[in-house]
């Protein structure tokens, strides 16, 4: 998958990188925003059954 994205990335190799940094950030705002919000409220992480 990662070389296919690098072979499809235009230009010579420091904008390849730069579009490659920029994919990453935009793959890492999609699932800080959307997907690990959604999978907060699908997870049972705050249901707690440990009584005092």
């Amino acid at each position: 998958m990662y070389p296919w994205i690098w072979r499809h990335l235009p230009g010579p190799l420091p904008v390849r990188l730069l579009l490659a940094l920029l994919l990453a950030a935009g793959v890492v705002l999609l699932l800080f925003s959307t997907v690990f919000p959604w999978a907060e409220n699908a997870l049972p992480f705050l249901d707690v059954t440990v009584d005092q």
